[in-house]
């Protein structure tokens, strides 16, 4: 599998530019490419102040996105803000060429900013099964919480669409290996750079690490479209020697 990874900076609470912005890059990638990655929240930044920015999952983000993958033939993930039912979501969609989506909600909210305060969060993990692959997608600081991530499904690659800054990039750099390690699993990070408009600086780390814990793109800090390619023969093939997630604790998530 191809993957087109998606490194850039947002204009803040702007969806209209940003779509405009991001469309420029997805609709520049020559060769074709299976999934796009795109950061959180990557029409508005990080803000805690959703009411102007929030749209609906029939909304003019959704609209483009299925435009743009049904163009590209190739699926598009990354999380918006979504209103539904009086709350707001962290809600992160994955587009399928065909037009046909899927969400998860982000589950760990993230308190130090009052995440919780503003957004209801998510209770179900999402697994996206796409052209023979198996797909977790998650965001940002669930990256902090390897319990809801642990691969009881023998998912093949594992994603975290985020706006993780850069004071905090040494946790970023590592628990993504460890995700990747521990989980037997492709382990994607796309983040954001450059900065926000409440100060917080992004350097963005973009990153690919293999089901043993290398690198496959190591991190980056410039902006730009990172293409990876995945193999999932190597993968089965590594699980099949090591065995490692034949050990794995059985538990139930409530």
């Amino acid at each position: 599998m191809k993957i087109a990874l998606i490194q850039s900076s947002l204009f803040w609470e702007n969806p209209e530019k940003n779509r405009e912005k991001l469309g420029k890059k997805i609709n520049a990638i020559s060769e074709s490419v299976d999934l796009i990655v795109l950061p959180e929240m990557f029409t508005s930044g990080f803000t805690m102040q959703p009411n102007d920015v929030a749209e609906t999952m029939h909304g003019e983000t959704l609209t483009w996105l299925k435009h743009l993958a049904k163009d590209k033939n190739s699926a598009i993930t990354g999380s918006l803000i979504i209103t539904e039912n009086g709350n707001f979501y962290n809600r992160l969609v994955f587009v399928f060429p065909s037009g046909e989506v899927r969400f998860y909600d982000k589950r760990h909210l993230f308190t130090l900013a009052g995440e919780d305060k503003v957004y209801t969060g998510g209770n179900k993990k999402l697994i996206v099964e796409y052209q023979g692959w198996k797909i977790c997608p998650l965001i940002c600081y669930d990256l902090r919480f390897p319990v809801f991530a642990r691969n009881t499904e023998d998912y093949d690659v594992l994603i975290y669409a985020a706006n993780w800054p850069k004071i905090r990039i040494n946790a970023w750099d590592t628990l993504l290996k460890a995700r990747a390690i521990e989980n037997m699993s492709y382990t994607i990070g796309v983040n954001r750079i450059g900065e926000d408009n409440n100060g917080h600086q992004y350097n963005g780390h973009t990153q690919v690490v293999n089901f043993l814990g290398d690198y496959i793109l190591e991190p980056i800090e410039n902006k730009g479209v990172f293409i990876v390619q995945l193999n999932k023969a190597e993968l089965l093939l590594a699980r099949k020697k090591f065995n490692f997630l034949n050990d794995r604790d059985s538990f139930v998530l409530k």
